[in-house]
């Protein structure tokens, strides 16, 4: 059984945990970065991605993170986590984690109270899959090693690049883990390797 971890820092840590559980992982809530260590995979999870960076650099994760992505393991990030593993950020000179050769803008689909569920077809996931949109992001930009999964509306709401995920929405606010499933079964596939 692989190994996944939850930062807990903030955001729907439980629900994650859920979700990965369901989908035939062990999931660990990660508060200490030498908790890393021991992951086969990480999910960093929706929130406010400057609150969670500033929590990123309280408590030391920030070269734990990316020693954790530098040596080839899997990392999903959702919603303010798409954020933090982007290379790019609209408004931003640095980026956080900046794994992924994408840009990204901040609060792209508008404030909290246009909040919006949309049914979204996922490659390699699902026809009729429910995102839940709350204060999201969306993928300006892809390098040309980024597999778009999904569009909203002409906008790029999930995409892959080798062993990173990242959505604009919260998979893990719906009772469907066919998501989770797909990242659990990248994990499996990286250790095989």
């Amino acid at each position: 059984m692989v190994k996944i971890g939850v930062l807990g820092l903030q955001g729907a840590v439980r629900e994650h945990v859920i979700s990965l559980e369901q989908s035939g992982a062990e999931a660990i809530i990660v508060k200490r970065p030498e908790q890393l260590e021991d992951l086969d995979g990480l999910v960093i999870p929706g929130g406010e991605s400057t609150t969670m960076r500033r929590l990123i650099d309280k408590y030391g994760f920030m070269q734990p993170l990316k020693d954790f992505a530098s040596v080839g393991k899997p990392m999903f990030g959702t919603c303010a986590g798409l954020i933090l593993l982007s290379k790019n950020i609209v408004g931003y000179d640095e980026p956080h984690i900046g794994v992924m050769d994408i840009t990204v803008e901040r609060n792209a689909f508008g404030r909290q109270k246009e909040s919006f569920e949309a049914e979204l077809m996922i490659t390699g996931v699902a026809e009729d899959f429910i995102g839940v949109f709350i204060r999201a992001p969306y993928v300006v930009e892809v390098g040309e090693d980024v597999e778009v999964l999904s569009k909203h509306n002409g906008r790029i709401v999930a995409a892959r690049q080798g062993q990173f995920l990242g959505c604009a929405f919260h998979p893990e606010l719906t009772d469907d883990y066919r998501f989770a499933h797909y990242f659990v079964n990248m994990v499996k596939e990286s250790n095989k390797m």
